[in-house]
């Protein structure tokens, strides 16, 4: 069985489509607090607001669960946003008829962690643009053999 690890925050029955908030939650997935909480300040979507509420929840919970823990020190490790009950409205429509409206709702939570304890957990935009410049410095074009065959034509 699993050791529980990191702290956590649920907020429930949201009305919100969880389609429309899980792309906001792939932005901050596993990043650093501070940048999470940037980026989510800066996002127009509703979905961003919902879940800076949740994310700066759960930081609170670390920070109180333990003192020694600065808000730099923690990162985003996971969040979910799980589906909720619907609620079903009519929609009336011409000539008598009716459709059924689905104002769905979802469920976000949010695991903070610390940095320590998972060795490079956190993605910092700065380690992620280095690794692509070490990345795309070895390309083909440079190589010799690529250039031989360019010198063949």
């Amino acid at each position: 069985m699993e050791t529980k690890s990191g702290y956590k925050a649920v907020s429930k029955f949201l009305i919100a489509s969880p389609f429309k908030i899980r792309p906001v939650a792939d932005v901050v997935r596993r990043r650093s607090y501070p940048e999470a909480i940037s980026l989510l300040e800066n996002m127009p979507q509703k979905g961003a607001r919902l879940i800076r509420k949740t994310v700066k929840s759960a930081a609170s919970n670390a920070l109180a669960g333990n003192k020694k823990l600065d808000e730099d020190m923690l990162y985003v490790r996971d969040i979910q946003i799980d589906e909720g009950p619907r609620l079903k409205r009519v929609w009336f429509r011409g000539r008598g008829r009716a459709d059924t409206l689905l104002k769905r709702m979802c469920h976000i939570t949010v695991v903070v962690d610390e940095t320590g304890l998972a060795g490079q957990g956190a993605v910092s935009s700065k380690a992620a643009t280095s690794g692509t410049k070490a990345a795309t410095s070895g390309t083909a074009a440079s190589s010799p053999v690529a250039v031989s065959k360019k010198a063949d034509k």
